[in-house]
């Protein structure tokens, strides 16, 4: 419990204003230690005190700086097939599709006028959709995963991914909806709109993504620990359904 004092101290540090160099520097020896799940208790803490979601979320980067690739590890060692496994190999294709739709994006900035159903909105219709498709991911979180550890104590980092996965929505919406029309609208209108909606998925889900993997899956692990309940989740996930790019899919 004291480590997870300090480290909410710590956090709480951050929030106030203080210098983040000079708050890592004193943090460094405690942070080589912290697990995730004692991460998800600080911020659960800060919480109950009265940090509104909103702060907690722009806390995350700093958070997320500071506890590296601690848990790396962990994620490699999940057998083919679980339920967290499955989670980070979707994470992986997501990923993938971000780094295409930033690429398409400066080529489609340089176009002068709209060039047709070329090879690169074909790519660019194809992200679009795909991104959609994440909401099969997003929705296996809320509905099966955030749920159970709620129900154990840790409703923190699912407070915090509820609110990105909020902002996300409309925007991927919107993106797959402009690319949809790009033949029916000002040429300039597009690709102001795209280099907006880039501007934002981007990096946001990038984020998002890097919080999930190394904070909020490693403690879900910890916090369940019994294989049978892993196994129910299992299960209903697959009632939901998967994406188009899931692997085991």
């Amino acid at each position: 419990m004291e480590k997870t004092q300090r480290l909410t101290h710590i956090l709480k540090r951050l929030n106030s204003g203080e210098d983040p160099e000079a708050v890592k520097t004193d943090a460094k020896e405690l942070l080589a230690s912290v697990s995730p799940d004692e991460l998800a208790l600080a911020e659960q803490n800060l919480l109950d005190e009265g940090l509104s979601v909103e702060d907690l979320h722009g806390l995350c980067p700093i958070h997320m700086e500071m506890l590296g690739e601690q848990v790396s590890q962990m994620q490699a060692q999940l057998p083919k097939g679980h339920l967290v496994s499955t989670l980070v190999h979707e994470h992986d294709a997501i990923l993938g599709f971000l780094d295409l739709l930033g690429q398409l994006n400066q080529t489609i900035q340089q176009m002068p006028a709209y060039p047709g159903p070329t090879h690169e909105f074909r790519q660019l219709a194809h992200v679009a959709e795909h991104l959609a498709e994440t909401e099969r991911h997003h929705q296996r979180e809320e509905e099966v995963l955030f749920p159970e550890l709620e129900k154990r104590g840790m409703y923190g980092p699912p407070m915090v991914m509820r609110e990105e996965h909020n902002q996300l929505r409309p925007r991927k919406r919107q993106l797959k909806e402009l690319v949809e029309t790009v033949d029916r609208q000002d040429f300039a209108t597009f690709k102001r709109h795209l280099a907006a909606l880039t501007g934002f998925i981007v990096p946001t889900l990038r984020d998002h993504i890097y919080k999930e993997n190394n904070i909020l899956y490693p403690a879900a692990l910890q916090v369940i620990d019994d294989e049978s309940v892993w196994q129910r989740l299992h299960q209903e996930c697959d009632t939901i359904g998967y994406c188009c790019f899931t692997p085991e899919a």
